[in-house]
């Protein structure tokens, strides 16, 4: 696969959990708090603005913030070399 199309399918990933999270924070049973954060750690490699808000949120929500952490390792493990933060400006 080329570069471009692995970033076009990592940022769509990261949008999609923006939109599931966003969603989810109108249903009870799901944690859409952590959809949110995931999609918040994608494209904060690609955009400032989600970089300075994953920053808050993380101070703002903690435990939220390690649930994030563990799944953004896992994901590392399963998809080498789309958990960094390269691109961040």
């Amino acid at each position: 696969m080329t570069q471009l199309v692995k970033r076009v399918l990592w940022l769509a990933a990261g949008w999609a959990f923006i939109l599931v999270g966003l969603a989810g924070l109108f249903v009870p049973f799901f944690q859409g708090a952590l959809c949110l954060m995931i999609g918040l750690i994608i494209l904060s490699s690609e955009y400032v603005w989600a970089h300075r808000l994953l920053t808050k949120v993380r101070a703002r929500f903690p435990r939220i913030a390690g649930m994030a952490d563990r799944v953004k390792e896992k994901a590392v493990q399963w998809f080498p070399g789309t958990g960094g933060t390269e691109g961040v400006h």
